[in-house]
């Protein structure tokens, strides 16, 4: 959901006790053809990823608890209440227990509202940040729990807010779209969550650090928060994502810390904030929320001790800067050199600019300029979709399977083909596999920069 205004001026709208010792002390310190492969980066050797798969089934209701009430930290800043008493000052501590970070930019987009002007505040992640499992996505997720405290905080200003969440996808796909999902609409304020997504590999460190380049870099001087998530288990990608952190100055705030050593202590279960293995329930979400709502009290009551002027964003790039100018191709912006019996429609509810074939009798050809060539595919659970190789420059460099017999759902996979440090014309051709097991596919888009 986008609400706001674009830069064009379009409208839309048990956890052992040694994996928290290791994750609290980072906190504190500061394939060729027949082989199908998702998500591999073509630079590493292929390993177990951590990338969660997303469930689009049936949204469910806050389970009843019979824990106690929690007692709520800290006061309501000037009339802005806090939105509920889950949050113990434990728990506020061990969230925001990273170093504090450069705060000029965030006090800036404060006294911006202080003045009366206008602000638009967005958040770019999976599912969680879309809302999955909230009994209401838009109203009861995190996210929108944030865009509250300004509101609130702020009633005499317009609030625009940017909700840039899509479940199923990772920093990968982020990097490549976060110039139209959310910089487009100039935000203020932004708040980055893609750490169950995102493996804890070298890959996805280096796509999170280009897309939170893209976001600190861009004109607009976003002030930057970094979100992290976490699965029941304790995995994800928290201590590559800390780092990078480290490294920019910036705000962070950790789900995983607040809570995992709350049910390790037996202050509540993981079933009393989430219905599944990840996504946090209406009790889930308002933990994140009151986190945030916590954290934005505490910088605004010292407004007075930050400085005025905003620190120049000047850090050097901690990893390649590979994705700095990622964008998507698609139908409306692609034509392929030979369509085959690919035909454009559309088959994906987010990404609506699709080629699609019933049969993949014929191959479908592109010519594309990059350096680094991703491709966006659809799997379904129907049967009906097959395996397709990839050719590029008449090399079969991979195989894709479309079929997702035994998956939870019909999804959204992204994979890398190509790396280089040049960008060059490159010849791509999809073909069905000899083999394949059934007739349809579906491109999404081609992710390149």
């Amino acid at each position: 959901m986008h609400q706001g205004k674009k830069r064009t001026g379009k409208n839309t709208a048990g956890r052992a006790a040694r994996f928290w010792g290791l994750l609290l002390t980072a906190a504190l310190l500061v394939s060729g053809c027949g082989t199908s492969g998702e998500g591999q980066s073509s630079e590493e050797e292929p390993q177990e990823s951590t990338a969660v798969r997303e469930s689009a089934g049936e949204q469910l209701q806050e389970p009843e608890t019979d824990q106690a009430e929690e007692t709520a930290v800290g006061e309501a800043v000037e009339g802005v209440p806090l939105h509920t008493d889950y949050v113990t000052e434990e728990m506020y501590e061990r969230a925001t227990s990273f170093k504090q970070g450069d705060l000029t930019r965030l006090a800036a987009v404060m006294r911006k509202a202080q003045a009366g002007e206008d602000i638009t505040v967005g958040v770019i992640g999976g599912s969680i940040t879309e809302g999955y499992s909230a009994s209401n996505r838009e109203k009861n997720s995190y996210a929108y729990h944030m865009y509250e405290w300004w509101q609130e905080r702020f009633p005499d200003i317009t609030v625009n807010y940017v909700n840039a969440g899509i479940g199923g996808t990772s920093s990968y796909l982020g990097v490549h779209r976060v110039q139209q999902d959310l910089l487009d609409y100039d935000p203020d304020f932004a708040i980055v969550e893609f750490s169950v997504n995102d493996g804890n590999t070298n890959f996805y460190k280096m796509t999170y650090d280009n897309l939170l380049r893209r976001i600190l870099l861009d004109e607009n001087e976003t002030a930057l928060m970094l979100l992290f998530t976490t699965q029941e288990n304790g995995t994800n990608a928290q201590v590559n994502d800390a780092l990078l952190g480290f490294g920019y100055e910036l705000p962070m705030v950790s789900y995983g810390n607040a809570v995992l050593p709350s049910i390790e202590a037996g202050e509540f279960t993981w079933k009393d904030i989430s219905p599944d293995n990840i996504h946090p329930n209406d009790r889930g979400h308002a933990i994140i929320g009151e986190l945030l709502y916590m954290y934005l009290n505490d910088v605004y009551a010292r407004l007075d001790e930050i400085p005025e002027e905003v620190t120049p964003f000047t850090a050097e790039a901690q990893t390649k800067e590979r994705y700095m100018n990622g964008q998507i191709l698609d139908s409306q912006n692609l034509e392929p050199v030979s369509l085959g019996s690919f035909a454009e429609k559309q088959v994906n509810w987010y990404f609506p600019n699709n080629w699609h074939t019933e049969e993949g009798d014929e191959p479908i050809v592109f010519e594309i300029e990059a350096a680094s060539i991703g491709l966006i595919y659809q799997r379904t659970t129907d049967g009906s979709y097959g395996q397709f190789d990839i050719y590029i420059d008449g090399e079969c460099v991979r195989t894709l399977d479309g079929n997702f017999e035994d998956g939870w759902g019909s999804a959204t996979e992204t994979v890398e083909l190509y790396t280089s440090e040049e960008a060059a014309v490159h010849t791509i051709e999809i073909r069905k596999n000899p083999n394949s097991t059934g007739d349809q596919f579906t491109i999404v888009g081609w992710l390149v920069s």
